[in-house]
């Protein structure tokens, strides 16, 4: 069976909801990182078996928007592409996807990962299409319908992640103390010049400004305190509700890409791998308790490695909700200095879509910049589903 390695990752700057990248949709994200990311593998369009990109909001993004972003970077129209969307577990169920196919044998190069642009989701009319009469009718969001809400739980996300917060007695100082974590976290790797192979600068044209090019994270900020956390009102329980936008993710405009090829392959052609993809799985529970989609997906990707959480010695779990990592943490016990080291999705924002691929571009980094070896990234998914992967550092 082949040996599948990530030979390249990129990713754009995370853009804030309404910020310099909202001019660009989700493929035209998309294409931006999946140049950087063939270029930066040393491999050629033609070289590519087959697209798999991840889009979590795809209303009004067109049809197939892997497809789109594929022909936005240049890759030969000869390569096939298509569009994965379990949510917020789309960017590494792409990955794994690729994995699949080279673990088999049927493919040597795969372009993996996910875009998003929250920015340019629209209001839907559902029933503009047969005729509104008379009287006045709702115009319905698609962040909301097609993202917050859960439509087999019947909820919104952060109503089942407070259910989750008052079951494990999660305080809100907990959880506004993992928050401002986060963005501490963040604001230092930048600082420190931590993201810079990572992110791909993205050129945005401005009819006041001219060109203004994105290469920094905009969503993290160096003035949050617990103090100013703390007078933020709870969002979905207003009586002793716990979780407030301060301890949520962040709404984000993002692309993310990673290579996924035949080990052989690539050494044949003196490229060299970044990482080994060990193990890796998609598992589920119930839609009411999502926000523990990890546990019930690390083990199994652990599992298949051969490996224990303990071995891990860096962990990515997205940033849904403060509440929901932590709760993570209260089921599966791990060190919390070992997690998301460069900050998460609270900090840093969540491109549904993108997310997976951006928190396993960013593990990947993370541990050559650490001499680190072993890591995992894992991510919850509205619906009651989990997906994990773990890789070691090449």
């Amino acid at each position: 069976m082949s040996n599948p390695v990530i030979i390249s990752a990129a990713r754009t700057a995370g853009g804030k909801f309404g910020g310099t990248l909202s001019k660009l949709s989700g493929p035209e994200l998309g294409a931006v990182a999946l140049k950087a990311a063939v270029q930066r593998a040393g491999v050629k369009g033609e070289d590519v078996d087959e697209v798999i990109l991840g889009t979590g909001w795809q209303a009004g993004v067109g049809a197939n928007p892997a497809r789109i972003a594929m022909y936005g970077a240049g890759i030969p129209s000869s390569v096939p592409a298509f569009t994965v969307n379990i949510r917020c577990g789309s960017g590494l169920r792409a990955i794994m996807l690729a994995a699949d196919r080279i673990r088999l044998g049927d493919a040597k190069v795969i372009v993996a990962g996910g875009m998003e642009s929250a920015s340019n989701v629209p209001y839907l009319l559902p029933k503009a299409r047969w005729g509104y009469r008379m009287g006045e009718q709702k115009v319905l969001d698609a962040l909301h319908k097609d993202g917050f809400f859960c439509p087999v739980a019947q909820h919104l996300m952060g109503e089942l992640c407070e259910e989750i917060a008052a079951e494990y007695e999660i305080s809100r100082r907990e959880q506004d103390e993992f928050a401002l974590a986060s963005h501490q976290k963040a604001a230092a790797a930048t600082a420190a010049g931590l993201f810079k192979n990572e992110i791909v600068p993205v050129a945005v044209k401005d009819k006041k400004m001219g060109e203004i090019v994105c290469d920094t994270d905009e969503i993290f900020r160096t003035d949050t305190s617990l103090e100013k956390l703390a007078k933020l009102p709870p969002i979905y329980k207003k009586d002793g509700g716990t979780i407030t936008a301060g301890s949520s993710s962040a709404l984000c405009d993002n692309g993310a890409i990673v290579i996924v090829a035949d080990r052989e392959w690539a050494k044949e052609r003196g490229l060299k791998p970044l990482a080994e993809i060990l193990g890796y799985s998609a598992a589920a529970l119930d839609a009411e308790r999502f926000p523990l989609g990890p546990v019930v997906a690390m083990p199994k990707a652990l599992s298949k490695a051969g490996l224990k959480l303990s071995d891990m010695e860096l962990i990515e779990i997205n940033e849904a909700f403060a509440a929901q990592v932590i709760a993570c943490h209260r089921e599966m016990p791990f060190d919390m200095e070992k997690l998301n080291v460069h900050g998460g999705a609270i900090a840093l924002g969540h491109p549904i879509g993108a997310t997976g691929a951006k928190i396993a571009t960013t593990l990947i980094n993370a541990l050559g910049q650490r001499g680190k070896e072993l890591g995992i990234a894992s991510a919850c998914i509205g619906g009651g589903q989990g997906v994990a992967m773990v890789v070691r550092k090449l």
